[in-house]
């Protein structure tokens, strides 16, 4: 990377989370959809030979072929003097100075892992990567990548919520949320959360949405883990609606639980009774 004083570096970003963008000195450089591909492949798979990458390229032609494709490819992009590609020996890369976004994520997670609580890890990659690629290569590292984030912000959220700082780990949480609705994590992290704070009623209203959720859309219900942050809380509310009603009189001579003036006169109990 280029240091402070290093004003001649041009500065080089790859964007590949939200879709492809090459920036050159912050302005956008245009490169045709093919070649884009071979870039976003060189960028995700840095330690990848030539075969491997022509294979992923151009899975549906011969070896031969799909390295002869790759060695086109590699030479339009090198006319272009913001060629972000390095060559090394067999393998291709990115030059020193080209900042990928993909990196920033897998750093951001290696330090939340790490246990520390980076201030702008939860605006860290709210896109997918590369939307609207269909590539096996790219379903299998968005994929990755896309659970590498949930972790993160569950993580965080997680620390912050040992650290005391409620409302962090909220926000952590809710960003996880709003990424994977289904998925209970988060959901289970609002709970207890909301329990930290001494909230029992958001706890148990965020439980019940979840619960809401969970059945309208898989007819499922929530995993005992999640049911037994509650226990504690929600034991009266059951106890109290379990509870049955006292038992009512009834009278030998009229219908079970009929009052004492529907009784007949000369009942053992009425008024003719002497």
């Amino acid at each position: 990377m280029p240091t402070a004083g290093d004003r001649s570096a041009p500065r080089v970003s790859l964007h590949l989370l939200g879709g492809f963008r090459l920036l050159h000195d912050d302005v956008p450089v245009v490169v045709p959809r093919g070649l884009q591909r071979v870039i976003a492949l060189i960028g995700l798979q840095p330690s990848a030979t030539r075969s491997h990458l022509a294979g992923l390229l151009w899975p549906e032609t011969s070896e031969e072929r799909a390295l002869s494709s790759l060695r086109t490819a590699l030479w339009r992009l090198r006319q272009d003097p913001c060629c972000p590609l390095l060559t090394d020996g067999d393998t291709v890369r990115l030059g020193d100075t080209v900042h990928l976004d993909v990196d920033e994520l897998v750093e951001t997670a290696a330090r939340v892992r790490a246990g520390e609580l980076p201030p702008t890890a939860g605006a860290t990659a709210r896109h997918d990567l590369l939307p609207g690629w269909y590539d096996d290569w790219v379903l299998l590292e968005r994929e990755r990548l896309r659970q590498l984030r949930l972790h993160m912000l569950e993580e965080l959220a997680g620390n912050h919520l040992a650290a005391g700082r409620h409302g962090e780990a909220l926000e952590a949480a809710l960003e996880a949320m709003a990424a994977e609705p289904l998925r209970e994590t988060p959901h289970r992290l609002v709970v207890r959360i909301h329990l930290a704070e001494g909230n029992a009623f958001e706890a148990v209203h965020a439980f019940y949405v979840y619960r809401d959720l969970l059945l309208r859309e898989l007819r499922l219900e929530p995993s005992a883990a999640m049911c037994a942050l509650l226990a504690d809380t929600l034991a009266p509310i059951r106890r109290a609606t379990r509870r049955e009603p006292p038992p009512r009189r009834t009278d030998r001579t009229g219908p079970p639980g009929a009052p004492a003036a529907q009784r007949g006169p000369n009942s053992p109990t009425g008024p003719g009774q002497r």
